[in-house]
């Protein structure tokens, strides 16, 4: 009888366990469920929200510029950074499930009050609120006197008007309120050349009134620096200034060509940086002569000024050109390379080398290219 009732009391444990550890299963079970059917219902009411209007009463109207060529994904940063949609990934995943194609580039007036749908439809029938005025266009490269003279072939302006305006210190004390976080005291240094150069973003900008003055045609563009330099903060080094990523990213815009790898222009000077080297990078040296040729002499590199990095090292005091994303990107993503010297010819082909020897020979094999074209250039100027 003993055995029995031990057997009994034994079973009846085991059951009572077994059902012990059924109602833990269901609890957790039931946890994990609620918590997946409350992600859901939280992602689907975020998504619903990311999807609506931002502010469905706002008669806001901002300019946004969809470059030639941008992704969903680039899309959704531009229109998220301008406060035109919620969550730029949201926008990206919806275009690609609903299989939206054809966006148009340009220049659109856009609301904080239109829907994601309304938006997708504006920038794929390339359907413009209003018509600008005029249109101007800046290129990669060009440093500041180059796009005063742009704006002046463009506008009424003369281009010593121009620059007077880009180097008016009340202007620039004005600017440096607006973006404190891109234009710092960096660019108030005394062996600065021009407080704003390398700051006015590349890119082709509406106006919507015929005569804008110089002061909001170049807010315009540095505001644009401003948003692009933004979408790159949480890239950069903690060591790196906006001043500073300008301003390498000016030295490999003014080094690259359309065929060039700026990644590995960016290693090569990364390189020389790290080794204690002078970049000697001939740009610098035509920036600091005033000059824009195609060949620099043995004169030039004697040149007395900060921003001449045959004497002196580490990066100039500021950027000699303004610079597109593509240098900026390359700036921030060096290519990892051995080489510590390039040749650029003048098809565009750019030849790296590992010591001087191999450098020096690219240059005397190649040499009477670039001497071809001065004489060319001299011939066209006579």
């Amino acid at each position: 009888m003993d055995n029995k009732k031990l057997k009994r009391t034994k079973k009846l444990r085991r059951q009572k366990e077994a059902g012990m550890v059924r109602r833990i299963v269901a609890i957790v079970a039931s946890i994990i469920f609620i918590g997946v059917l409350t992600v859901g219902i939280g992602g689907y009411f975020y998504i619903k929200s990311s999807l609506a209007p931002i502010a469905a009463e706002s008669d806001q109207i901002i300019d946004v510029t969809i470059p030639i060529g941008s992704s969903p994904g680039k899309i959704g940063q531009i229109l998220s950074g301008k406060g035109i949609i919620k969550d730029a990934q949201v926008f990206k995943y919806y275009v690609k499930y609903k299989n939206e194609q054809g966006f148009q580039a340009g220049s659109y007036q856009l609301s904080p009050s239109m829907d994601v749908e309304t938006i997708i439809s504006q920038l794929k029938t390339g359907k413009i609120i209003q018509e600008a005025e005029f249109k101007l266009t800046i290129p990669e490269g060009q440093s500041l006197d180059q796009i005063a003279e742009t704006i002046s072939n463009n506008t009424s302006f003369t281009e010593e008007e121009v620059m007077a305006t880009l180097n008016d210190e009340e202007f620039i004390s004005s600017l440096m309120s607006k973006y404190p976080d891109l234009l710092t005291d960096d660019i108030l240094k005394p062996e600065i050349k021009h407080p704003l150069e390398g700051y006015l973003f590349p890119a082709t900008y509406s106006f919507y009134e015929p005569s804008p003055s110089i002061e909001s045609i170049v807010m315009k563009m540095v505001d644009q620096m401003s948003e692009v330099v933004r979408r790159y903060t949480g890239q950069m080094p903690e060591d790196m200034s906006a001043h500073r990523l300008l301003t390498f990213a000016s030295l490999i815009e003014e080094e690259a060509t359309e065929s060039t790898d700026r990644r590995k222009i960016a290693g090569v000077f990364m390189n020389r940086l790290q080794s204690d080297m002078r970049l000697q990078t001939d740009p610098t040296v035509l920036y600091a002569l005033d000059q824009h040729k195609v060949r620099i002499s043995l004169d030039d590199l004697e040149v007395q000024s900060p921003y001449n990095t045959y004497q002196n090292a580490g990066l100039p005091p500021g950027p000699i050109a303004n610079m597109g994303e593509a240098s900026l990107e390359a700036a921030l993503n060096p290519e990892d390379t051995d080489a510590i010297y390039f040749y650029a010819r003048p098809n565009g082909e750019v030849l790296f080398s590992e010591t001087l020897e191999e450098h020096n020979t690219l240059k005397n094999q190649y040499r009477s290219e670039w001497e071809a074209v001065q004489e060319q250039q001299s011939a066209e100027q006579d």
